[in-house]
């Protein structure tokens, strides 16, 4: 078996957490882009949002991650007893995600679904791949809210699509892949093509912001529905 090994060091963020919500059992946090969810074993890689509020809100804890080129909501423990009640929400997938994004191209169809199982592969790592022998079920939904096009400084156009992405499961990297498989890769992701095509060489950062996130309040069994707008 091949052992992953992971010599990413992450560039310092310069950008602040800012916190939208919080009460005694949680927080609501808008995560920038740029910045790990938690510490990685690299003493480089030490800052992250963990690192950041542990020293705020002493003992919590992350119910669920963002990629490191993700911005958006998160949902942030107090403790041990809202980390398992919130984990439990999205085991059973009860929580609802949303993200928005802007994709390289024009999609054809103004809505749909993708169905693809999504496997690691060490000797690829960090990619992930389509697998439908290995992998693991995946399933995304899109629907477009705006074709757009962004003028060059050469005075070309290029040719974008705001979505609006909600996974259905929870795999790595799986709205990056599965937009990918669409033909329309998310702009600015580097593993996945969203800087191939001419004009997006100096994308500065991962179109895909984390914009809502629905689930109910553990303690006052409230529905919360949180809203958080992207800045692309």
């Amino acid at each position: 078996m091949s052992t992953i090994i992971d010599t990413f060091i992450a560039p310092q963020c310069l950008e602040e957490i800012e916190i939208l919500y919080q009460d005694d059992h949680l927080l609501l946090i808008n995560k920038p882009a740029g910045l790990l969810s938690l510490s990685g074993k690299n003493p480089h890689n030490l800052d992250s949002v963990h690192h950041r509020l542990v020293k705020l809100f002493p003992g919590c804890t992350l119910v669920h991650r963002l990629d490191f080129s993700t911005s958006g909501l998160m949902v942030i423990a107090r403790n041990k007893a809202i980390n398992a009640a919130l984990c439990q929400q999205f085991s059973q997938r009860s929580v609802t995600k949303i993200y928005r994004a802007l994709l390289c191209g024009h999609l054809d169809e103004d809505e749909g679904v993708i169905d693809a199982p999504i496997a690691k592969d060490p000797a690829l790592f960090p990619l992930m791949s389509i697998c439908p022998i290995n992998g693991k079920p995946a399933r995304s939904r899109y629907r477009v809210i705006e074709r757009t096009h962004h003028l060059l400084e050469n005075g070309t156009f290029l040719p974008l699509t705001r979505v609006e992405l909600t996974p259905e499961t929870g795999r790595t990297h799986q709205l990056r892949i599965h937009c990918q498989l669409l033909g329309h890769p998310i702009l600015g992701c580097d593993l996945y093509g969203g800087l191939l095509l001419e004009g997006t060489e100096q994308t500065p950062r991962l179109m895909l912001h984390a914009s809502e996130l629905k689930f109910v309040h553990p303690v006052s069994g409230e529905c919360i529905n949180a809203r958080c707008a992207c800045s692309f």
